[in-house]
């Protein structure tokens, strides 16, 4: 099994260029410690992601690593122009050398569509249209591409990837209908949320991909070709007591990050009908699985539990959240890298 790295990059107590030197650090040492994948999310007017626009950010993360593979989770497709999202896909992937994944999604927060004059109930058709003017456009030279939305007509496409015929694409839901429609478009697929939740999510997209018959961008670092993830929040030190003390506060900072547009629109129609998977409290998320904190031999054990029930051949760990301080998150990476990862790897 493969490990990788999540991140949103809040909004810290920390100066924002402090903020972003101390990703491309931990990027580092992630990279250092055979992470597979640095996975970056998308997200707009909120302090739960001070990198909105994830290209520029992942360029910096490129030049920072060697090994490590990196991409966004994921662009916002209704959010571009498919002819400028191409060629920054292109550019990524000589600057990786190689090493772009590319998550594509509609949007998760019907509020960030909102200020991007997006509305929600249209994305995802707006998305569906965007993704396949989008892999049109990667796979062409000349590009041609005639739809509602999109009008491309022999354009020169001298930009190409460096990985032929294109990188591989992703996609992260956590509802039936978006793990359904990646089953059916053979992406690699990443879910969250509580463990039946996430145990649902994971059976449907299994079921559309063995319909469908293989993915479209097989890796043989994964059994049957295709990535099979789980995103959870890790927190790892010498003792539980010691794990829980770093973890907590964290994750009480991140879950206020995480519902401040919902709260910011508590009385709107759209807050009433948003269904994001989000724990009430730490213990509750202890409980759900969306949490793993302890020291070594608990965080390993909870692991192993959840990857026999899930089914699992990715796990993507987000080890650097909240409140979080750059040595607590360092001192939590070296911990699962050393006690943790080498047992992930022989499963």
């Amino acid at each position: 099994m493969k490990v990788g790295l999540f991140d949103h990059v809040e909004l810290s107590d920390r100066a924002y260029a402090t903020t972003l030197d101390e990703r491309l650090e931990f990027a580092q040492a992630a990279d250092e410690a055979g992470i597979w994948c640095l996975h970056v999310a998308e997200h707009h007017a909120s302090p739960l992601n001070m990198v909105p626009v994830p290209g520029v950010y992942l360029g910096a993360v490129a030049r920072a690593t060697k090994r490590m593979r990196l991409g966004p989770m994921v662009y916002l497709l209704p959010l571009y122009s498919p002819l400028r999202l191409t060629e920054e896909i292109c550019m990524l992937d000589h600057l990786s050398k190689g090493r772009l994944e590319v998550g594509v999604g509609r949007g998760v927060s019907p509020f960030e569509l909102g200020y991007h004059k997006i509305k929600h109930e249209d994305s995802r058709d707006i998305f569906k249209e965007a993704y396949a003017c989008l892999t049109a456009a990667l796979a062409s030279d000349p590009f041609t591409f005639e739809s509602d939305l999109y009008q491309f007509k022999d354009v020169p496409m001298p930009l190409r990837p460096l990985q032929q015929p294109t990188p591989a694409m992703w996609y992260a839901s956590s509802n039936e209908t978006g793990s359904q429609w990646a089953g059916e478009q053979g992406l690699h697929f990443v879910t969250n949320g509580p463990m039946a939740r996430a145990k649902t999510n994971i059976d449907v997209y299994r079921a559309a991909l063995a319909a469908r018959g293989a993915p479209v961008h097989p890796k043989a670092e994964f059994a049957g070709g295709a990535a099979i993830g789980v995103g959870r929040q890790i927190v790892v030190a010498e003792t539980d007591e010691a794990a829980r003390a770093v973890a907590e506060p964290a994750a009480v900072y991140h879950h206020a990050n995480l519902t401040y547009l919902q709260r910011r629109n508590a009385s709107s129609d759209l807050a009433k009908r948003l269904n994001i998977p989000t724990a009430a409290s730490f213990d509750d998320a202890m409980r759900e699985g969306t949490m793993i904190c302890g020291n070594p031999k608990t965080v390993l054990a909870e692991i192993e539990r959840q990857v026999g029930a899930l089914g699992i051949n990715y796990l993507i760990a987000y080890l650097f959240f909240g409140t979080m301080s750059l040595p607590d998150a360092l001192r939590s990476l070296e911990l699962f890298r050393s006690e943790v990862m080498p047992k992930l790897e022989e499963m």
